[in-house]
């Protein structure tokens, strides 16, 4: 039955009372809809809490003012949640997958998964994404009936699609794959419950991957001007910057910094938002969808930026890249948490007594795929000041990250 106050969905909208279910059936919840569920079962798990402690691009100790993984997971969420309402998708789905994007990110940012990603070349590589799918269905061990959160369809699939398909109609990679193919934990799960990743996820997935790009340059924009890698008028190279910096001088000319850059992020997050509520809408009235499967079908993103807008992101992350990406100061830091996890999973890999009992328990040096996996899997688990701390218990000499 569906709860009295119901909020209105679009027929395009996936919906939380014909959800295609979840791999271990349960219960009908009487105050929750199937997608609040896995909201809330992903809010309360381990691995979302450990997000408080893993780095966007700073360290965690670097300043209490710069995002962290969590910090940036909830203004993800927020921005989702905006525009699943105002294009009449499921809100509590584009928040779940909003919330969930990044319970598989290692510690230390994309340093982390480079490194991992390396150290497990020969060994089906390591990808953030796949991570996440065995997160919340293998590696959370929180219920007595299954591992996992035993999410619905609806938000694996969303979680494993939000860029888009995995493979063509051949069944082949797409582009992003097509060099070292699909992961392997994404292929093994999806034998198990078929994904179809051969199609487009659904809005609200869309939403939450589009949501994720906007929260990045806005806040990378405050955290770059904060550590001082940029000044503020250094934004001016990007045309899109320029513009929305020249109306605040204008009206108000002599306005402190610190507000200064508050009302260029909140402008930016606002124009790319109502962008994408315009286009969203644009390309919706022309497919004319009637139920989420048609936008699934759809053959393109229907939740996206504008032409326009897009030049302008690439622009924003461009700069960003360049002035703060791969700032000196940035990059050395980089290469010392590079270090500890190399350390980390050369050592564990070799001695993998030293995990804890849970972690090495049925392992077999003879089979390296399996440990090199579980050795994986316990790093990218950890946060970057519990990544340290072992490192300083193994080894004499630990870089400070500073």
């Amino acid at each position: 039955m569906r709860p009295f106050g119901e909020r209105w969905r679009a027929p395009y909208a996936c919906d939380p009372w014909a959800s295609r279910g979840r791999l271990y059936p349960e219960a009908v919840s009487p105050t929750r809809s199937d997608f609040q569920r896995d909201r809330d079962r992903i809010i309360h798990s381990s691995a979302f809490r450990r997000l408080k402690h893993k780095t966007q691009v700073f360290v965690y100790h670097e300043g209490d003012h710069f995002r962290t993984r969590l910090t940036h997971t909830i203004e993800v969420s927020q921005i989702a949640r905006a525009l699943a309402r105002s294009l009449g998708l499921d809100e509590d789905l584009a928040e779940a997958l909003a919330l969930s994007h990044d319970l598989g990110h290692t510690p230390f940012g994309h340093t982390g998964e480079d490194t991992l990603d390396e150290c497990m070349a020969r060994c089906g590589g390591f990808d953030h994404n796949a991570q996440a799918l065995r997160v919340v269905t293998r590696l959370e061990r929180r219920y007595p009936d299954y591992d996992g959160l035993n999410l619905t369809w609806e938000t694996l699939e969303g979680l494993v699609k939000h860029n888009g398909p995995l493979l063509d109609a051949e069944g082949q990679p797409t582009l992003r794959y097509a060099e070292h193919g699909v992961p392997l934990a994404i292929m093994e799960y999806n034998a198990v419950q078929d994904l179809e990743l051969a199609t487009f996820a659904s809005g609200e997935a869309q939403a939450a991957a589009i949501a994720d790009d906007i929260a990045y340059d806005a806040h990378d924009i405050d955290d770059g001007l904060r550590a001082g890698l940029f000044k503020i008028d250094d934004l001016r190279e990007v045309p899109f910057l320029n513009g929305i910096l020249a109306e605040i001088d204008s009206r108000w000319p002599n306005l402190e910094l610190s507000r200064r850059i508050h009302e260029l992020t909140r402008r930016v997050i606002t124009r790319f938002v109502e962008n994408v509520v315009a286009e969203g809408d644009r390309r919706l009235a022309a497919l004319a969808p009637e139920s989420a499967e048609d936008i699934r079908k759809a053959g393109e993103t229907v939740i996206c930026f504008s032409k326009e807008m897009r030049e302008a992101d690439a622009a924003i992350k461009r700069f960003l890249y360049a002035r703060m990406y791969r700032h000196p100061e940035v990059m050395r830091v980089r290469a010392q948490a590079d270090q500890v996890l190399r350390d980390l999973f050369n050592r564990f890999k070799a001695e993998p007594e030293l995990m804890p009992e849970e972690w090495r328990a049925d392992l077999s040096k003879d089979d390296e795929p399996r440990l090199a996996r579980r050795v994986a899997d316990y790093i990218a688990g950890m946060t970057d000041r519990y990544a340290i701390l072992e490192h300083r218990r193994l080894f004499d000499v630990t870089p400070d990250l500073r």
